[in-house]
Parts: structure tokens; sequence; C-alpha cells
């Protein structure tokens, strides 16, 4: 479990109070049973859908609140939100078995503190919630592997329309003058939107940036 840093501490010399929110009620009084024989966890609600958790950490103003991802009436992200915007002191823990990109970076981004995944042992549980309770930001290996893997992918090249244009243009054998007369632009700024084109697809030539394009799908109606 990967963990960063708190800028707040957790209550000290009582057990934290946590709402718990999950769909399946198997599930849910399995982590309830789970947790139970946690002396510094107190599980004091419980709720089947993300809107109930939300009242919920109005009503009882916990420590923390473990969430599963996927809930009807509201889902986690949607009850993160609900609770980050209704200025409660409480953390927001997700428990889910989801570790996809876009669930994960909805999750962070609606504030939770942690993103838990229910494969996740007791112990690791039990850490997972003392420390995103400390305000820490938790994350289970593989989501830490993941976000990791996102930051180090390059950014996807991007075209504008006309640079769109001027590429299309370029790959159908126009020259530079023909491409000013098909856009009315003038050859100067033909020439100027080469050489962005040329910087962000990091080519040298007109060919090479034709060929670059295909493969990257960024002339579409022309194969790659």
């Amino acid at each position: 479990m990967t963990t960063v840093p708190p800028t707040e501490t957790a209550p000290q010399g009582r057990p934290l109070r946590v709402v718990l929110a999950d769909d399946h009620t198997v599930m849910r009084a399995g982590l309830v049973a789970l947790l139970a024989s946690e002396p510094t966890v107190d599980v004091v609600g419980e709720a089947a859908d993300g809107r109930e958790a939300v009242r919920l950490v109005e009503r009882l103003d916990p420590d923390l609140a473990l969430l599963d991802l996927r809930m009807p009436v509201l889902d986690g992200v949607g009850a993160t939100l609900g609770i980050v915007a209704g200025g409660a002191r409480t953390r927001v823990l997700i428990l889910t078995t989801y570790d996809t990109d876009a669930d994960i970076e909805r999750a962070v981004e609606a504030g939770a503190t942690g993103y838990l995944l229910k494969d996740a042992t007791r112990d690791q549980l039990v850490e997972a919630i003392h420390a995103a309770a400390r305000g820490e930001t938790v994350l289970a290996p593989r989501v830490a592997q993941r976000l990791v893997a996102r930051m180090r992918r390059p950014a996807p090249v991007a075209l504008t329309a006309r640079e769109a244009e001027v590429l299309g243009a370029v790959a159908d054998g126009l020259s530079n003058a023909e491409i000013g007369r098909r856009l009315f632009i003038g050859e100067a700024t033909v020439k100027t939107h080469l050489l962005r084109i040329f910087a962000k697809l990091d080519v040298g030539d007109r060919t090479r940036a034709v060929v670059a394009a295909m493969d990257s799908g960024l002339l579409p109606g022309r194969a790659g």
C-alpha cells in the first residue's frame, strides 16, 4: 500500500468513527464483521447507496467514509463530491474492485483521500483507514502503479483544425503554394503551420509528417 505524508493528524485516544457504504448486503456485512474485532475502528453507520452515505456523514460526522465505487442512486464518486462539497471534515476512502484509469481519476478528482481494492487484507484495510483518516493519500499498489504509468505516458499529440487541413493537403501531394490557394491563406502561413506540425510530430520533413500523422490517427479518412 502506498501512502503520502499527511497534512493533518487523526483524532487520538478514541476509535475512528467510520461510515460504511456498499450496495451488496453480504459484502457490507462482511466488512462490518471484519472491522468489529478491531478496537481502533468503530463502524457507526451503514448505507446501501451513495445518497444515504452522504446523509449519514452529515448526521454522524464520522472520521472516515468507506465507500464502494459502483452503487445505485448515487455512486461512490457522487457521494465523495457530496461529502466534500458539504464541508464535512470526514475523509473518504474508496474500496472497490475496479482499478481502471477512468475510475481512479474520477475518484481522486472528486476528493477521495484514498483508493483501495477489495482484495486487500484485513490488516491492509485497517492501516488504510487510519492513514486516510490522518489525511494521508492511500493507494493500493496496483492503483499507484497505474497512476505512475499514466504520468510517465507521453502526452498525446493534437493538431489544430487548420494544421490538420494543411497536413491533409500535403498528403494529397499539394505544394505550399497550392495549399495556400486551397485554404485561402498565404504561402508563408502554410510554412508556419508546417513548422509547428513538424515540431509536434518530432519530424523534419513533409513526408515523415504525413506518415507520423497517419500512424497516430491524426488524418481522418486516411488509412494509418
